[in-house]
């Protein structure tokens, strides 16, 4: 056999080892790819929502390293590198708003996880159908409501008149008078973590519901077999059995690190509490609408998107390492 019938069939064999994916042995062929038409077909609208509203709009970064006037065209621009950046990073308004944006990111993540897992291995534990379903109706509710119309139910039921918080402080002896919750800013981030915690633990519970169902029931007999309790069988057998569905959602809601909201934050928010109260989309909305200064409010926004990038990609790697399931 000559060397040039050799090359190419060393050749071909390398061309269709790229073609066959390593995970599912198929063959991503033309036939493969006609085979799966209404699949792909049906990937084309969200493909092109994608590329419309997620990818095209990137092209308006740029204007984070102009100095950009909006009655000029885009040609006609000042460029001026990182000098946004740089200013943004030496404001300490933004080093006090991503201070303000981390510490409540992180007691949303914090309390929404503990919360939504606790609640949903106590659901596990109801036997009585009618009542189950009560309870998770009832704890649903909030997420269909607006911020807006939340908050006004926050704001009310923590007011000094008739507010039910410091009526029922003051009825069980907690505190002497009523307190100003809104008005002093060491509360604001409690206020803000209980109000998010209120609203979407119920909606949060539907995941950690669904892993639970997933866990084989002859795991749970052998333990009653072996003499466990409900608590031991909650501790030795459903939560490990909802280990991985925690990860994956873990390293999603790491990337959401730098989003801790706007709406909440903006509605109970006053002069009292701004030390305490603004998030870096405030801080976008305050520079990009309110003062005209687009170039800012594009870097802040772009230092959040990097920032999230990176976290997903580390938590990810971490999870990895541990042998714990990952995004990719």
């Amino acid at each position: 056999m000559s060397d040039t019938v050799l090359d190419k069939q060393v050749k071909t064999q390398k061309t269709r080892k790229r073609r066959v994916d390593p995970e599912i042995g198929v063959s991503l062929s033309w036939k493969t790819l006609k085979m799966q038409k209404q699949l792909i077909f049906m990937s084309v609208p969200i493909a092109i929502y994608l590329i419309i509203f997620n990818y095209a709009p990137i092209w308006g970064w740029l204007m984070a390293f102009q100095n950009y006037r909006p009655a000029l065209s885009f040609g006609k621009q000042e460029w001026v590198g990182l000098q946004q950046f740089r200013f943004l990073f030496e404001d300490e308004t933004f080093m006090m708003v991503l201070r303000n944006t981390v510490a409540m990111s992180f007691i949303n993540l914090v309390l929404g996880t503990v919360t939504a897992i606790g609640l949903a291995l106590l659901l596990n534990e109801i036997k009585v159908k009618f009542f189950k379903r009560i309870v998770q109706s009832i704890s649903y509710l909030p997420h269909f409501l607006s911020w807006v119309i939340a908050a006004g139910i926050v704001a009310t039921s923590l007011s000094i008149d008739d507010g039910i918080v410091n009526i029922v402080l003051m009825k069980l002896h907690l505190i002497n008078e009523p307190i100003m919750w809104l008005s002093e800013g060491k509360y604001f981030w409690g206020i803000v973590g209980a109000s998010n915690v209120w609203k979407e633990v119920g909606w949060g519970t539907i995941i950690y519901l669904a892993a639970i169902t997933s866990i084989d029931p002859s795991l749970y007999e052998a333990a009653s077999m072996d003499g466990a309790k409900r608590f031991q069988k909650m501790r030795y057998v459903t939560l490990p059995g909802i280990k991985a569905t925690f990860v994956i959602l873990l390293i999603m809601n790491i990337g959401h690190i730098l989003d801790a909201g706007f709406e909440l934050q903006y509605l109970l928010g006053n002069g009292l509490t701004v030390d305490w109260s603004q998030t870096i989309d405030i801080f976008v909305l305050k520079y990009g609408i309110s003062m005209g200064n687009y170039s800012l409010a594009t870097a802040a926004g772009i230092f959040k998107t990097i920032v999230s990038v990176v976290l997903v990609f580390i938590a990810n790697y971490i999870a990895k390492r541990l042998g714990e399931e990952r995004l990719v």
